[in-house]
């Protein structure tokens, strides 16, 4: 991988698995480091949806040999930009510093990974989770979301297993309040092992040091077999549309999901640009067809990458729009026309793909100005792909999506099977 002028990269892989990968930039005056997890909201059971994002919680709340506080005064001393979060995908743990405090921040993050998990604690933290899913029950964006996920995902696979990919990242105050500290020891156990941790890090580094650091503090831990699910969601064809009223509303909200790409698959490359095409811009067909005259708020379209076999449909086409509630009707047909308008003749010009390409470049190339961005991107790579591309080998592959590209990756991926979801005073 070619990390680009003046910045090296490298990688090694401890004796137990766990992945450190860097990008050594000595003129940068920051550094960060991020330990990426290999688990989230998909590899959960449905009793226990949740449990990723409450024990992201409860990583911070103290290890055996800290407590809560001494842990934030910690990453407070070393003034330090951290944080973490958790997806569908991935839970992530990370800091940016400056380079004379990396080596602390380092170490208090793989410190922080081997949680105390006090039943004192979980019982404070859970009540924490639960208002927070009460604040998100109050959006109705995320209302909206959930359900659409849901309904999207809800055919049971081979096995009967439901595909993660519908369950809340926060849970529901049902499946929250039934978790039990043994309950997400046993995950934690079996999803925090060192094969399924990568620790990425970029700007003003030592390597050596970094992964000599990163052995002495997590080189003990016990590997177990962390193998992810892969299984393509099982999609009944044809259209859904599932409509749900609060009359508390003064908006209608309107989503649609279809399948799309893996995350490994070379297909994400065009279906990053078709979103920009469609919805991510004020250029956008999307915009053009309901916002600019004035039927739509907003409207916009993306594509959410996941973790599958390359070929299989395991990413995600959305978009989304609200609207007065008296125009809802039009607002969804509208948005329905213009979907299978670009499907039916995706007749994308040479300009209109190379402007779409230069807004998803200029994108890239901002989150590559920072170290975070730059440990951001490695972590999610190194996860998603098993492997690392440099921005310009991802500059160049956009850069190589043509309109004859779109055309194909939409006959492959036609939007459809496809799940609609509204939500509105009148539903």
């Amino acid at each position: 991988m070619s990390a680009g002028s003046g910045v090296l990269y490298r990688r090694a892989t401890l004796p137990n698995g766990l992945r450190v990968v860097a990008e050594i930039d000595p003129g940068a005056h920051t550094a960060a480091v991020g330990y990426f997890v290999n688990t989230g909201a998909r590899d959960e059971d449905a009793a226990a949806m949740g449990v990723s994002h409450f024990l992201e919680h409860m990583m911070f709340k103290g290890t055996a040999e800290k407590s809560a506080d001494e842990v934030n005064q910690a990453f407070d001393d070393f003034g330090a930009d951290y944080n973490a979060f958790t997806s569908h995908e991935r839970t992530v743990y990370y800091a940016h510093v400056l380079p004379e405090f990396l080596e602390p921040a380092t170490d208090l993050l793989g410190e922080i990974l081997r949680p105390s998990l006090r039943g004192a604690d979980f019982d404070v933290e859970k009540k924490v989770i639960l208002e927070e899913i009460g604040m998100y029950d109050d959006r109705p964006e995320w209302v909206l979301q959930d359900r659409l996920l849901e309904r999207h995902f809800a055919h049971a696979g081979p096995g009967g297993r439901l595909h993660g990919g519908g369950f809340r990242v926060l849970g529901t105050a049902q499946t929250v309040g039934a978790l039990t500290p043994e309950r997400m020891r046993a995950y934690f156990d079996r999803r925090y092992s060192p094969g399924n941790v990568a620790v990425a890090a970029a700007g003003n580094l030592d390597f050596d040091r970094l992964v000599g650091q990163v052995a002495a503090r997590c080189g003990g831990w016990p590997a177990v077999d962390t193998a992810r699910d892969l299984s393509a969601p099982a999609l009944p064809a044809g259209v859904r549309r599932f409509a749900d009223t609060d009359a508390d509303l003064s908006r209608h909200y309107l989503g649609l999901i279809c399948p799309g790409p893996a995350a490994s698959d070379p297909r994400r490359h065009a279906a990053a640009v078709l979103a920009v095409l469609l919805g991510d811009s004020d250029n956008s067909r999307l915009h053009w067809a309901l916002v600019d005259p004035g039927l739509a708020d907003e409207a916009s379209a993306s594509f959410q990458a996941a973790d599958g076999r390359s070929g299989d449909p395991a990413g995600s086409f959305m978009a989304w729009a609200t609207c007065d509630p008296g125009r809802a009707a039009e607002v969804e047909a509208k948005l329905l026309e213009t979907v299978d308008g670009v499907v039916a003749a995706p007749d994308f010009s040479e300009a209109d793909v190379a402007a779409a390409v230069n807004k998803a470049a200029t994108g890239l190339t901002l989150l590559a100005e920072r170290p975070a961005g730059r440990m951001h991107r490695l972590g999610s790579q190194l996860l998603a792909l098993g492997e690392n591309h440099g921005l310009d080998e991802q500059l160049a592959a956009l850069r190589a999506v043509t309109p004859d590209a779109i055309a194909s990756l939409v006959a492959d991926f036609p939007w459809d099977p496809r799940t609609v979801a509204v939500l509105g005073p009148n539903g």
